[in-house]
């Protein structure tokens, strides 16, 4: 496995970098392509392992796919087989998107239960029970999803789906279901994060009617069948990977980083807390600037669901965290168990105490180097973050779940003067 170190030298990263295409729009979009022939094409994809998954599962399931980042072209094969095995799905949990294509597309799926990053449990209910509302039959079976369309593989009926809580995967979902069901299909209690949105605008380019993406309650008539067309898109810019940049301008004093293509409205709960820890943060453009000057303020963060503060950067915001002045309160409400990157940055000197959902950060003058080990894909990025700001050398191994959500991570801090080299082959 891989392993990335990082040089803390004590100087701030200062430069330009350029945000790629966001992974959370493209995983669903790609998804979407099920749900037509003819050839569609996304561009601004990042160069990612979750691409090259999607993929793969996209290929298994009988689609022509060409991925030269940063294009992907995804055009009808010869043969369809509505089955996502365990050995794809278990890599990604995003790729629980096909089942509603699927069985919409098709009247029946077989879709493995998901995998992904260890962080919660993150249970499907809301997707079957979304389907379960148009009309479909779900069996679960070693492991398996069986969906069925109405009658035994007839169309999906449109619905009214209220979900028991907002569920991004479980929102994209049912949306791309209706998008072929027979009428109007009304969501309630959506999800609301930019990548919603973006997946209503593709399945408004592919000819079904989406109001309201965005917000919690999203109003779809669905095409008749066939009737959906290919697209050519542009993704959004990935705001997690700019909010990551943007705490790690701030990990050093004197750190000055524009973002290139970033958007500064996908990211104001962030925004508004590094304000308050007394970061400098500017829109320029289709830019944003980010620039700390003098010390860090402790601030209290609670994760919630969009526009609240993402738990997608929760870990980096607490790195930050451990060298504020004073103390810092850390809430986690989404996944029960976002905090595994904790015990890797008290190695690194943090003083962090864990109280259930909440991490109380007392704030330190300095991080050490140390090796520690990734286990999600954000915890990854906190480590690399906070080895910036250490003093000496810090080995963060297994950073396979890095290269999930970080196009060239090492290349783009080191164009900011970061000290990081990729390790290939280290011992786990």
């Amino acid at each position: 496995m891989d392993a990335l170190r990082v040089r803390g030298t004590g100087k701030p990263l200062v430069g330009k970098v350029r945000i790629s295409g966001a992974k959370n729009a493209a995983l669903p979009i790609l998804c979407a392509t099920l749900l037509s022939d003819g050839a569609s094409r996304l561009r601004n994809v990042p160069r990612l392992r979750d691409m090259e998954t999607t993929s793969a599962l996209l290929r298994f399931l009988g689609r022509e796919v060409t991925f030269d980042a940063p294009e992907i072209q995804v055009a009808a094969g010869s043969q369809v087989r509505p089955e996502a095995p365990y050995e794809l799905v278990k890599q990604m949990r995003a790729s629980v998107l096909v089942l509603g294509p699927l069985v919409a597309r098709f009247g029946r799926a077989k879709v493995s239960l998901p995998g992904g990053c260890a962080i919660g449990a993150r249970p499907i209910d809301q997707h079957l029970k979304g389907l379960e509302a148009m009309g479909c039959s779900i069996k679960l079976e070693r492991g398996y999803v069986l969906a069925e369309g109405p009658g035994g593989g007839g169309r999906l009926r449109g619905a009214e789906v209220y979900f028991d809580l907002p569920t991004v995967t479980g929102t994209e979902n049912i949306m791309m279901a209706a998008a072929l069901a027979k009428g109007r299909s009304t969501l309630v209690n959506c999800a609301r994060e930019p990548e919603i949105e973006e997946l209503g605008r593709i399945l408004n380019k592919m000819g079904a009617e989406v109001n309201g993406a965005g917000t919690d309650v999203i109003h779809i008539v669905g095409a008749e069948p066939g009737k959906l067309a290919p697209f050519d898109h542009a993704i959004i810019p990935d705001r997690i990977e700019a909010g990551t940049y943007m705490v790690a301008a701030a990990m050093v004093d004197g750190g000055d980083v524009v973002l290139e293509g970033a958007e500064l409205g996908d990211l104001e709960a962030l925004s508004q807390k590094l304000r308050a820890a007394g970061v400098e943060i500017t829109s320029e453009a289709q830019n944003i600037r980010v620039r700390r000057r003098g010390p860090l303020r402790s601030v209290n963060i609670t994760t919630a669901p969009h526009p609240g503060f993402p738990t997608d950067m929760q870990a980096q915001f607490l790195a930050l965290m451990c060298l504020a002045r004073g103390e810092s309160v850390i809430s986690e409400t989404i996944f029960e168990n976002r905090f595994m990157h904790v015990p890797e940055l008290q190695r690194m000197g943090a003083s962090v105490a864990l109280r259930g959902n909440t991490a109380v950060v007392q704030g330190v003058s300095k991080l050490y180097g140390a090796s520690v080990m990734a286990t999600d894909l954000r915890a990854s990025a906190s480590l690399v973050l906070a080895g910036l700001a250490s003093d000496e050398e810090t080995e963060i191994r297994r950073v396979y779940h890095l290269d999930r959500g970080y196009e060239r991570i090492e290349e783009k801090l080191a164009g900011l003067g970061a000290h990081v080299e990729r390790v290939k082959g280290a011992e786990a």
